[in-house]
C-alpha cells in the first residue's frame, strides 16, 4: 500500500536527504526502508502504509525528543540504546526540519568518525557534553594532628 500523497512527499524529502550522507545507501531488510552506512542502519523509514514512521539514534537529543507527542522509544529494545521513533498520519503536520536534524544526529552517531568528519559542522542541536577540565595537582592537605595521650602531671606521678 503506498503512502497517501502528503506522507509520500514527506517520505520522498527525507529519502532524498538520507542519500546526501557520505557512503549512505538504501536497504530493505524486514521489508522496510532503511538507510545504512558501512552496514549499520542510521535511520528506519518503515513500510509505506496509511501512516509514516521514522526511527533514529539520538544520543544527544533523545530525551528532549521523547517529550514530543508523536515520539516514543523505538521497539525491540532499541529505545534503551537511544533510538527514538515518530509516527504521523496524513492529517499531521510533519516537522521535516526536525526529522532531518534527527537523521543528521543519527548518521553522526552510527557512521565511522572519518565519514562523519566529512560533514559540515554540527547543526544547531544540543551541544556535545563538554569534557571536564583536567585536575590541577595541588599540595597534599596537611594531615590532621595526631591525638596523643595527655601527659601525666607531676602531682599524679608522686602519688
Amino acid at each position: 500500500m503506498p503512502y497517501p500523497p502528503r506522507l509520500a512527499r514527506a517520505a520522498a524529502a527525507l529519502t532524498a536527504f538520507c542519500k546526501t550522507f557520505p557512503e549512505a545507501y538504501e536497504d530493505h531488510p524486514w521489508g522496510e526502508t532503511v538507510y545504512k552506512v558501512k552496514g549499520k542502519v542510521f535511520v528506519f523509514l518503515g513500510v509505506p502504509d496509511d501512516t509514516f514512521g521514522i526511527s533514529a539514534k539520538l544520543p544527544i537529543t533523545g530525551a528532549v525528543a521523547l517529550m514530543l507527542p508523536f515520539a516514543s522509544p523505538t521497539g525491540y529494545n532499541l529505545g534503551k540504546a537511544g533510538w527514538v521513533s515518530a509516527r504521523f498520519t496524513a492529517k499531521d503536520d510533519i516537522p521535516l526540519d526536525l526529522l532531518k536534524a534527527w537523521i543528521d544526529e543519527s548518521y553522526r552517531a552510527v557512521a565511522p568518525k572519518k565519514l562523519a568528519a566529512q560533514l559540515p559542522s554540527e547543526p544547531d542541536s544540543a551541544p556535545a557534553p563538554a569534557k571536564p577540565p583536567p585536575l590541577k595537582k595541588t599540595a597534599k592537605p596537611p594531615s590532621p594532628a595526631k591525638k596523643t595521650a595527655p601527659k601525666k602531671s607531676a602531682a599524679r606521678k608522686r602519688a
